[in-house]
C-alpha cells in the first residue's frame, strides 16, 4: 500500500510539472477581444462553482451524515418539505442564472464580430482618424486564402497585421462551410458559401500565433492551418514588400480556379498583386465569367424574375401601385445585360 500511495503521488506531481509547461492561449491571449472573451471563460466557470461546490460538498456531507450505519442521525420517513431548504435550494441557482443572462446579453453585444472596435486595449480607445486594416478571407480546400484589397497582394497559408491597428475581416468559402479562428486574436467565426461573414479584431502583442480551421470539412481538415503574424507597422511594411516580390505572380481568376482545386498541406505562397475583383466574384460565385453572378440573380428576382411569369408579376405588382398612385407605369424583366454586354 505504502508503494501505491507514493506511486500515486509520484504521478499527480508529473502531471502538475506537465500542466505547467502548457500555454493556455484561450485564457492569455494577444488580442484585446479575445483577452475579453477568455475574462467570460473565467466568470462563468466561477459563477457555475458557486452551486457546483456547495452541491458535491453536501452531497458527500449527507452521504456520511445518513449512511446506514450512524445511529445518531435523525431518522424521519415522513419528512417531505423544508421552507429553509426549498428556499436555499432555488435561489441560488436563480439567482446564477440572472448574473449569466446579465453577462450574456451584454457580451453578446459589447463583442458582436460585425462591430466596429471601440478600443485598442483596456486603457486605449482607437483614435478617431484611424482605419481598420481590411483582410478578405477565403476558405478554400484545404487552405486558408488572405487577400489585402489596401496593398493590392494576396497569400496562401499566411496571414500578418501591425500591432494595435483594428483588423476587419470579411470572410467566404469556395465549396464547403469552415471555421477561422485564431485562439490569440478572437473568437472563431464560419465561412460559408455565397456569405459573407465578418470579425473585427486587434493584435496588441507581436509573435507568431497559429490560426485553423475549427469546423471538420474533409479529408485535408487536419492540414488546414495557416501562421499568423503580429508585427511592428514597419515590420508589416516590410512584410508587404516582401510579398510584393513573390515569385507567384499575380492572382487572376484563372490561376484561383487552379487554386481552388482541393489539395492538402499547400506550403505557403505570396501573389505580388491579385485581381481587385476576385473576391466578389468568389463572394457572388462567378469567378468563371460565362456564369451569372449571384447579386445580378437576386437583382433579377427582386424585380419579379426573368421570363412571362416574372414578367406577368411584376407587371401585376406595378399596375396595382399605379392604380393605388394613380401613376400609369409598368415594369418588365425579359432579359439581363452587364456593362460589359
Amino acid at each position: 500500500m505504502h508503494i501505491l500511495k507514493t506511486l500515486r503521488r509520484a504521478l499527480l506531481l508529473l502531471s502538475a510539472i506537465f500542466l505547467a509547461g502548457c500555454n493556455t492561449v484561450l485564457l492569455n491571449p494577444s488580442g484585446d477581444i479575445a483577452h475579453q472573451q477568455g475574462r467570460l471563460i473565467v466568470v462563468s466557470t466561477v459563477l457555475m462553482l458557486i452551486i457546483i461546490i456547495p452541491v458535491i460538498a453536501l452531497t458527500i456531507f449527507f452521504a456520511w451524515r445518513y449512511r446506514q450505519s450512524n445511529k445518531e442521525a435523525t431518522y424521519s420517513p415522513d419528512w417531505d418539505h423544508s421552507t429553509q431548504l426549498e428556499l436555499a435550494i432555488w435561489a441560488a441557482p436563480l439567482l446564477i442564472i440572472i448574473a449569466l443572462g446579465a453577462i450574456t446579453w451584454i457580451s453578446t453585444h459589447v463583442l458582436d464580430p460585425y462591430q466596429p472596435l471601440r478600443r485598442i486595449d483596456a486603457q486605449r480607445a482607437i483614435p478617431a482618424d484611424t482605419q481598420p486594416l481590411v483582410v478578405e478571407v477565403v476558405a478554400l480546400d484545404w487552405k486558408w486564402l488572405f487577400i489585402y484589397p489596401e496593398q493590392g497582394i494576396a497569400t496562401v497559408n499566411e496571414l500578418a497585421a501591425p500591432v494595435d491597428r483594428p483588423i476587419q475581416f470579411k470572410l467566404t468559402a469556395s465549396s464547403v462551410m469552415n471555421s477561422f479562428f485564431i485562439p490569440a486574436l478572437a473568437g472563431q467565426i464560419y465561412a460559408m458559401p455565397g456569405m459573407q461573414t465578418q470579425l473585427n479584431a486587434v493584435i496588441n502583442k507581436p509573435g507568431e500565433f497559429d490560426g485553423f480551421s475549427a469546423n471538420y470539412s474533409g479529408a485535408g481538415f487536419s492540414g488546414m492551418r495557416f501562421k499568423f503574424h503580429g508585427l511592428s507597422h514597419d515590420g508589416f511594411d516590410q512584410w508587404v514588400a516582401k510579398v510584393k516580390t513573390g515569385k507567384d505572380g499575380e492572382l487572376t481568376r484563372e490561376l484561383y480556379k487552379k487554386l481552388e482545386a482541393p489539395s492538402e498541406r499547400e506550403p505557403v505562397r505570396h501573389y505580388a498583386s491579385v485581381d481587385p475583383t476576385l473576391y466578389d466574384a468568389i463572394l457572388n460565385l462567378c469567378v468563371d465569367r460565362n456564369k451569372m453572378c449571384m447579386k445580378e440573380m437576386m437583382a433579377i428576382d427582386a424585380d419579379g424574375g426573368l421570363g412571362k411569369p416574372g414578367a406577368f408579376n411584376v407587371a401585376t405588382k406595378q399596375a396595382w401601385q399605379a392604380a393605388s398612385l394613380d401613376t400609369p407605369q409598368r415594369k418588365y424583366v425579359t432579359a439581363m445585360c452587364t456593362t460589359e454586354d
